[in-house]
């Protein structure tokens, strides 16, 4: 399952990946543990997130790579 199918929720494919996008940008630790991530308690900045998901494993560095040009980011 990626990134995005987990964003989008069970119904992923009903769910717009633009609209999933904007809920992770409106509320990432939020959205990240609705979808099964765990993210520290305290953890507010979203390239410290980004880091300890890679760092944790629960995100390969290549899958997080290919999201964020897709998404047009810098990483």
């Amino acid at each position: 399952m990626s990134l995005f199918d987990k964003l989008g929720g069970h119904n992923a494919q009903q769910q717009d990946p633009q609209q999933a996008l904007q809920q992770l940008k409106a509320k990432p630790k939020e959205t990240l543990h609705q979808r099964g991530f765990e993210i520290p308690d305290g953890m507010t900045d979203a390239q410290q997130m980004v880091n300890y998901l890679i760092q944790s494993g629960q995100v390969p560095q290549s899958r997080l790579t290919r999201i964020m040009q897709m998404v047009g980011g810098r990483r």
